[in-house]
């Protein structure tokens, strides 16, 4: 089959699923995610199996650390996978809540209610889980999805599909609902951009390079979600051990995740008293540290960084690190060289807190907690589709509720409008 045949099948069954998806009652669709986390329980050794493969493949074309710790799978991170798919059905259904009602002078009554978007597209990078959590929430949304994941975790991903379409099937719903894109060849990319007849939202999960090839190539609407340049500011009035505890979890609990903080700022106050501890940390638990002169004068093991560090998602064990003269300047830092995904100030002083989320134009703002919150499972959402740094529709977690639209229903009793 040429990729235009293969994307253009994908693509009619997705429309047909939908038609059945959308309408599917409450208890179909939990039933259907039920069926699915029980599956991936069961099939724990098979998918673990599969990503292996992955990893071993990862390793030998030497992929960083971090990057192979978003791509590897264990016992533990398979149960939070289908205990995240067991909260989404657990959720409220988002699909027909009436959102506003009135009734006009005339004695039209009108509601606007939510309805699914319609047939998402996901294209993602390294992460398996991803499998998961974008095929759940477009279930219970009503949506169908047709998913392609990274060549990295192509095995890993195809294990968890078994999974969701068996799952589909034991609730006697379309298995075309959720599809994955049968190969790893970049031309079917090239084609799934172009199917804006098909296709209704794009949900872009990668690097900058990914969501420029999106926003060239394609004329669907997406949901971006750009780069995780996400930055924990110090301000002086902080309860320092709190400081120094977040900050080492905000960077290092995961390094390889969107909410990872890549730039530390600090108020040049604390320079010579606070500023060498964190270092000492930092380099202690394996992390680079880079920083201007006045940062390699606290200690020598830290290197000279660069204008395009301040613009840089790092993804591993690196952190760029500027002292600031006040809290303006941290804000305009943040707000000149961030992706708009989440920020995070540490201060005791609830104004200079308030200042910070008012004025920090990202989609998450935090005060006085780790930046590897950024998550919808954290969010309470079950799991999200994807951080959305955009300003559309959608914004921070994409989770079920982001992933409808409304529409507004009008009743009369045989009004007509006046010539």
């Amino acid at each position: 089959m040429t990729v235009q045949t293969i994307m253009q099948t994908l693509g009619s069954n997705a429309k047909q699923a939908f038609k059945q998806l959308a309408i599917a009652s409450t208890a179909t669709k939990n039933k259907a995610l039920q069926s699915i986390a029980t599956l991936i329980r069961e099939n724990e050794s098979d998918i673990l199996k599969a990503n292996k493969k992955d990893v071993a493949l990862a390793e030998q074309s030497e992929m960083t650390t971090a990057l192979i710790d978003r791509l590897r799978l264990t016992a533990e991170r398979i149960a939070a996978m289908a205990d995240g798919i067991d909260a989404i059905a657990d959720l409220s259904d988002p699909v027909g809540k009436v959102l506003a009602e009135w009734e006009r002078p005339n004695g039209l009554h009108i509601k606007r209610v939510s309805v699914p978007l319609g047939v998402i597209g996901v294209i993602y990078e390294s992460r398996p889980n991803v499998t998961a959590d974008a095929a759940a929430l477009c279930l219970k949304a009503g949506n169908a999805v047709i998913l392609r994941g990274g060549s990295d975790s192509f095995h890993s991903a195809s294990a968890i599909m078994q999974c969701i379409t068996q799952g589909l099937t034991a609730a006697a719903l379309p298995e075309h609902a959720v599809q994955m894109l049968p190969s790893s060849d970049r031309a079917l990319v090239g084609a799934m951009l172009k199917m804006d007849d098909y296709i209704d939202v794009i949900v872009p999960r990668g690097g900058k390079s990914l969501i420029q090839r999106i926003t060239q190539e394609s004329r669907i609407p997406l949901f971006k979600h750009l780069e995780g340049i996400c930055h924990t500011y110090i301000h002086a009035p902080a309860d320092l051990e709190m400081a120094r505890s977040i900050l080492i979890n905000a960077k290092m609990r995961r390094p390889g995740i969107c909410g990872a903080t890549e730039t530390l700022l600090i108020d040049a106050f604390l320079e010579q008293t606070f500023l060498p501890t964190l270092i000492n940390d930092l380099i202690e638990s394996n992390c680079e540290v880079r920083g201007a002169q006045n940062i390699q004068q606290i200690n020598n093991q830290v290197k000279p960084v660069s204008e395009d560090d301040w613009d840089t998602e790092y993804l591993e064990a690196i952190i760029s690190v500027k002292t600031v003269a006040s809290i303006d300047e941290a804000i305009n830092h943040i707000n000149q060289h961030g992706s708009q995904h989440t920020d995070a100030i540490i201060t005791s002083d609830a104004q200079a807190a308030q200042r910070f989320l008012n004025e920090v134009d990202s989609a998450i703002v935090m005060h006085n907690t780790s930046t590897q919150f950024a998550d919808g499972g954290e969010f309470g959402m079950g799991a999200e589709i994807g951080i959305s740094t955009g300003k559309l529709h959608a914004r921070g977690p994409v989770g079920v509720e982001q992933l409808t639209t409304f529409k507004y229903q009008v009743e009369g009793c045989g009004q007509t409008r006046p010539l």
